[in-house]
């Protein structure tokens, strides 16, 4: 796949033959053209695997061609003939591989032996499962204090080895679990329960065939979930009027071409998905939510005066929320002028848009990590919440909530026990069924075990799966802290940038990925997982394994807990992972809700864990929906520094969270590189530099400390007055580890305020 340097305008649809011409390529870049191809007929399938990409729900897991371009992308990533051996390792020190770009560094191929850092020669070699976890385990029995470990965990790890994770952790003694949600949609998982009392979404699929109105913040579906193209395709072609609101005019938010109708595809047709498709202000979103909060409790005023049918819905206001008199005057109170200068939009444009919402008896509100990764993230969804809330869009068909999770089991971890903020009834049924006493007090989440690494009070960091060193924000304070660990140990797939900001010792501990057979003492085993919608089903690999020295993520907690805990553990931790039916047993005995599991995943398409809040029943301290009010219209006022810039980062077409498939962004029009900044050729003159020229994004904070990334090249892009955007994880650095919503702690990724200078050099450095 050619990685020239090019910036092009792309004027075709989404989807389409470039999108299977992009997949086609991937699989013969990963030299696995057939192998890969017949890989992806058995992904999403009743007796298949689940796609290792994104949590956006399959049809029953019943269709015979149910994948994405980005799905595939990730299958030829996991399933490529590459290798990244013992033999690589003794060529390349690591300090020479911290100079490779991710991309060279994951494009060398899956990992086939535990390897060990050794500090003298500066290279990783090879050493033996007992050793990396004897070598753990020396380590973390050593620590005086159980809460000097992190035990962080990535959505990619499935129900039963997250499981395993946490009662290891348990049963060590910590609560500390830093964990990938925390970086994207904590802000979802601690917001939305104050308003409704569950963290997660409260919509079917199924909803979205009945819905009169969709409405889409800050979530682009083409790249980060474009399974859900098929959906947001089938509501528009059946007149739904679908409205979003983002700062890029995302090609798929746009129009659509299925690869999977034979007629769009010959025709050289495409179905236009959005009706309005608003270019919001970066941090605009609750300027934008008031807005249509104001428009909707005003004219409901005006329609009882006028003795005309009721805009809101009060059966249901009265019947199931509180609150409704705070935030009916602190809409009425927001000036319109304030609201049009934060969201970037026009008072007729907001007000447009809540006449369609009002106007639909059922709606859906979506919404993504442009939404959450602020530094008001939660409060962010509650205004959502509220929106939803007015018009009784919770708890009736096709309409509801709808947060677009990413890695395919960011939920499930969550819900199986992954949280440093474990409730006291879990740790309860949790001690009644393995018999030891779990920690209670809260743990660390990612932004307080980083805090705590720099303070020197951690020593031991175990990953299970992600790119953590890539993830974070403030590179130059936290990648130094994980460098003056005791021990670093990631279980992975592929070399990435963590296994290089590393900690005085370090491992490398290769597991199986999601498409390969999985055999343990009692035969082949499948595992689970949870979707964005809280459905959960089985996953079978089907794939010989990459090499014969790979453990299942089971095996591999397994390993680490017996060579920790030793005699003292009372749980069995070799007939759990003999056969993982036992670890489904466990998880129904301290879960209830996941009554007849190893029963209903041995069901075509699985089943859905009940949400409450779709059945009205609040989960909340008043037993009621509540209406939050939220001071203000955006994260922080505007600076009066007219150079300030609002940065938020973006992920490029070919990318999947930390992982970078080329260095293009066919979308976008971007191709072989990925040190750009995109802004309005308004915004660029404005400013006094020209269209492609190279400058330096400096971050503004109040700690005085230089945040910078350097030479980036300007491209003219349509986006909003004095916004501007550029990729993750390039742009993490900017971000200080203190600029985080301090309700769910995560960080702002979203929101970045910067300037621009001109670049003096040609060298990039972070």
């Amino acid at each position: 796949m050619s990685n020239k340097k090019s910036i092009e305008s792309y004027n075709e649809p989404a989807g389409g033959w470039g999108a299977l011409k992009a997949l086609g390529e991937h699989l013969v870049e990963q030299g696995i053209a057939v192998k890969g191809a017949t890989t992806l007929l058995r992904m999403n399938q009743p007796e298949g695997f689940d796609c290792p990409g994104c949590a956006w729900p399959d049809p029953k897991h019943t269709s015979s061609f149910e994948f994405c371009e980005n799905g595939g992308k990730a299958i030829a990533w996991e399933a490529t003939a590459k290798r990244c051996t013992p033999e690589f390792f003794a060529a390349h020190t690591v300090s020479e591989l911290a100079s490779w770009t991710d991309y060279e560094l994951e494009m060398v191929g899956r990992l086939t032996h535990p390897m060990v850092y050794d500090q003298s020669s500066d290279h990783y070699v090879p050493i033996s499962w007992e050793d990396a976890f004897a070598t753990i385990g020396h380590h973390l029995s050593a620590l005086p204090d159980p809460n000097m470990a992190e035990f962080y965990t990535s959505g990619r790890t499935s129900n039963e080895a997250a499981f395993l994770y946490q009662t290891f952790a348990r049963e060590y003694g910590t609560n500390n679990f830093p964990d990938c949600s925390n970086m994207c949609h904590e802000a979802t998982s601690v917001g939305l329960p104050m308003s409704i009392g569950v963290g997660k979404g409260t919509v079917l699929l199924d909803d979205f065939d009945k819905t009169d109105c969709i409405l889409i913040f800050g979530q682009n579906p083409g790249t980060n979930s474009p399974r859900m193209m098929t959906t947001l395709r089938a509501a528009s072609r059946r007149g739904v009027p679908i409205i979003s609101f983002n700062p890029f005019r995302e090609r798929a938010l746009e129009r659509f071409q299925a690869p999977q109708n034979p007629i769009e595809m010959a025709s050289l047709t495409s179905t236009p998905i959005s009706s309005r498709l608003h270019q919001v202000r970066v941090g605009g979103d609750i300027a934008v939510i008031k807005g249509m909060m104001k428009v909707l409790v005003e004219e409901d005023e005006r329609a009882h005066a006028e003795d005309q049918i009721e805009i809101l819905d009060w059966d249901f206001i009265r019947g199931h929320t509180v609150g409704i008199d705070g935030l009916a005057a602190d809409v009425k109170a927001t000036r319109w002028e304030d609201i049009e200068s934060r969201s970037g939009l026009t008072r007729e444009a907001i007000t447009e848009a809540a006449h369609v919402y009002m106007k639909a008896e059922r709606a859906i509100l979506v919404f993504g990590m442009g939404l959450t990764q602020h530094r008001h993230g939660a409060r962010n969804v509650q205004q959502l919440t509220n929106l939803c809330l007015l018009r009784g869009n919770i708890g009736k068909d096709g309409a509801g909530m709808c947060p677009v999770r990413g890695h395919s089991n960011v939920q499930g971890d969550r819900t199986v026990g992954i949280t440093e903020v474990p409730a006291q009834d879990f740790l309860d049924r949790l001690e009644r069924h393995f018999g030891f006493r779990p920690p209670s007090a809260h743990g660390h989440n990612v932004v307080t075990a980083l805090e705590a690494m720099v303070r020197g009070a951690v020593r031991v960091f175990i990953s299970m799966g992600g790119n953590i060193a890539a993830a974070i924000p403030d590179w130059r304070v936290t990648h130094q802290a994980f460098r003056n660990l005791s021990l670093t140990a990631h279980v992975s797939t592929k070399l990435n940038r963590s296994h290089l900001v590393h900690g005085r010792e370090a491992l490398i501990l290769p597991c199986l990925g999601r498409s390969e057979i999985d055999v343990q003492a009692t035969g082949p085993q499948s595992i689970t997982v949870e979707d964005s919608m809280s459905m959960v089903h089985a996953s079978t690999g089907m794939n010989q394994p990459a090499s014969e020295h790979l453990k299942s993520e089971p095996a591999i907690i397994g390993g680490m807990a017996r060579a920790t805990l030793g005699s003292r553990s009372v749980v069995d931790w070799e007939s759990l992972v003999d056969d993982y039916d036992k670890i489904r047993d466990a998880i129904e005995a301290v879960f209830p809700i996941f009554q007849g599991y190893n029963a209903r995943i041995r069901v075509p398409g699985g089943f859905h864990l009940i949400s409450t809040a779709r059945e009205r029943i609040w989960a909340t301290p008043s037993a009621k929906a509540n209406f939050l009010v939220y001071d203000g219209l955006c994260e922080d006022p505007d600076p009066k520094d007219d150079d300030v810039l609002w940065l938020t980062s973006v992920r490029s077409h070919d990318q999947y969270n930390t992982t970078l498939y080329s260095l293009s962004d066919r979308y976008r029009g971007v191709f072989g590189q990925r040190d750009v900044v995109f802004m309005s050729a308004e915004e660029i003159e404005k400013r006094g530099f020209t269209i492609g020229e190279r400058v330096d994004l400096v971050a503004v904070s109040h700690d005085d400390v230089e945040r910078v990334v350097r030479n980036f090249q300007l491209v003219a892009h349509a986006f909003p007055a004095r916004s501007c955007a550029a990729y993750f994880p390039e742009t993490n650095p900017l971000v200080p580890l203190e600029a985080h919503d301090p309700l769910s702690f995560t960080p702002s990724y979203k929101g970045i305020p910067i300037r621009l200078v001109r670049a003096e050099s040609e060298t990039r450095t972070a």
